[in-house]
């Protein structure tokens, strides 16, 4: 009888243990949309980024101290841009990215949802990973409805 007690012991001093991320908390993080994007997130980003904790609330984080994939949800909402935007197709539908990369370090920010979800890769990452794993965002970023959609050129009156 006394070893259950003693097992859920060691569980939580693991627990306690586990490395966390520390990911800055956003303006808007307390959106209830952002609780939902959370729980829909996915437990690993491609084969070999397991979803780690962070420290704050409507955030995530993929890989390892020093070298993760960091999510922010409720980040400001972008308006019109001349970013670059991605329409990435993921399973039920489409998201629209902004895509910025400043020395080697890939920042994508969600645009036509309110409240918008910034995800930043790091250099560490990309040197050993594509970003097409952004694709595996899409379901849980797709509990944000969507109200705008990326533009080209070509769809310029």
């Amino acid at each position: 009888m006394l070893a259950v007690p003693a097992l859920l012991g060691t569980v939580a001093a693991t627990a306690a243990c586990a490395p966390r991320i520390g990911v800055p908390v956003a303006d808007d993080a307390a959106n209830p949309l952002c609780a939902d994007v959370v729980l829909a997130l996915p437990e690993s980003l491609g084969e070999d980024l397991p979803q780690v904790g962070t420290t704050s609330q409507a955030t995530a984080a993929w890989g390892e101290p020093g070298a993760a994939v960091t999510l922010r949800c409720g980040v400001e909402v972008p308006g019109p841009t001349t970013t670059a935007c991605q329409s990435v197709e993921s399973d039920g539908g489409t998201v629209d990215w902004l895509v910025v990369e400043e020395d080697g370090t890939w920042t994508f920010t969600t645009y036509g949802r309110d409240p918008a979800v910034q995800v930043v890769v790091p250099p560490a990452v990309t040197e050993q990973h594509s970003t097409s794993f952004v694709a595996d965002l899409g379901r849980a970023v797709m509990e944000v409805p969507q109200t705008r959609a990326c533009v080209g050129t070509g769809d310029l009156g």
